[in-house]
């Protein structure tokens, strides 16, 4: 006999007000917008429909289903034993780095291709790109370590005319470095991005598969499954995502004028004194600290710049609202 039939939110209220995935999913229209989701379906203990979330080829085709109801793709695939991501913590971190772009420019979101995003870790599954040229119309420069990652990516531009043109990968070829050899010489950028590897060992890394999976999992799991779990490089890091951060920080001080804003997920809390401690040192002229909440999982982005606040108007008025000024002038 099901368990009593529990009433649910119509929202998730945690979720980003512009998320597409603040509602409930609904299977219906995910189904009839990707039949390839239907096998997946099915009713849970209390009868409503749902997938297996411990299943790594449900939540990939779940995926798919979402990126095309919600985010007007065609066609999305990523390789076996690759990260397949949340969609709605990854909208949630667009749309928090759109309100603060918004805050610092007159009201307004900048939006269109113009506007040009750098997404550090791409990955196979080109997730930021996707989200963010389909809500704000942003070009992307998508940096990653792994060739096979770099490799799917670009498929799905290939098999997307939405993204074709606005999205551009580059292999980053010294593990070591961010942003040398993927913002061009002599050309700005106006947001950087990153979803920092989360562990500092294989070790730590295996462990946490190994928790998200039980918990995911009705049954007893004796070892993580990988297709669920990511790459090796998507997870984890000598010294995991504080020293990651600490990097990314030093050495977006030498881009200072070339990015307005750097920004990073940072999802550990105890690791913010760190991150602070690095943006003082490189002597950041603003910083900004954006709550994000998935559930009961808590997190933040952390972003700062270092153009003084003549620098900062001049970028706003000539790169986001030149348009506006023109119309001035005339």
């Amino acid at each position: 006999m099901p368990d009593k039939k529990k009433k649910h939110p119509k929202e998730k209220p945690s979720l980003h007000p512009r998320n597409k995935n603040r509602n409930r999913y609904d299977f219906k229209q995910l189904v009839e917008t990707c039949p390839e989701l239907a096998p997946f379906v099915i009713l849970n203990k209390y009868e409503d429909e749902s997938i297996d979330f411990a299943n790594p080829d449900a939540v990939k085709m779940l995926n798919k289903a979402l990126l095309m109801h919600h985010y007007g793709l065609s066609d999305w695939d990523i390789p076996e034993n690759y990260l397949c991501p949340p969609i709605p913590g990854r909208a949630d971190y667009i749309h928090h780095i759109a309100d603060l772009l918004q805050q610092n420019n007159y009201g307004k979101i900048p939006a269109g291709n113009k506007f040009t995003c750098v997404d550090i870790g791409v990955g196979a599954n080109c997730i930021y790109p996707i989200i963010g040229n389909n809500e704000y119309g942003w070009s992307f420069i998508g940096s990653d370590i792994d060739p096979a990652a770099i490799d799917s990516a670009e498929k799905i531009i290939a098999s997307n005319p939405s993204l074709q043109g606005n999205v551009k990968c580059v292999l980053q070829e010294n593990p070591k470095d961010y942003f040398y050899g993927v913002i061009p010489k002599d050309e700005l950028v106006d947001l950087s991005i990153c979803n920092p590897p989360f562990h500092a060992s294989a070790k730590d890394a295996l462990e946490g598969t190994m928790r998200k999976t039980r918990n995911l999992s009705t049954e007893k799991v004796t070892k993580p499954n990988l297709n669920f779990a990511g790459q090796s490089n998507e997870l984890w890091c000598d010294g995991g995502e504080e020293r990651f951060v600490r990097n990314m920080i030093n050495q977006s001080k030498k881009f200072a004028k070339s990015c307005f804003w750097f920004s990073t997920l940072v999802s550990k809390e105890s690791n913010l004194k760190s991150v602070y401690q690095a943006l003082t040192a490189a002597e950041a002229v603003k910083v900004e600290t954006l709550p994000m909440g998935q559930g009961n999982k808590k997190s933040r982005i952390v972003a700062w710049t270092f153009l003084s606040k003549e620098e900062q108007q001049k970028w706003k008025n000539v790169r986001w609202n030149n348009q506006a000024e023109k119309k001035k002038k005339i």
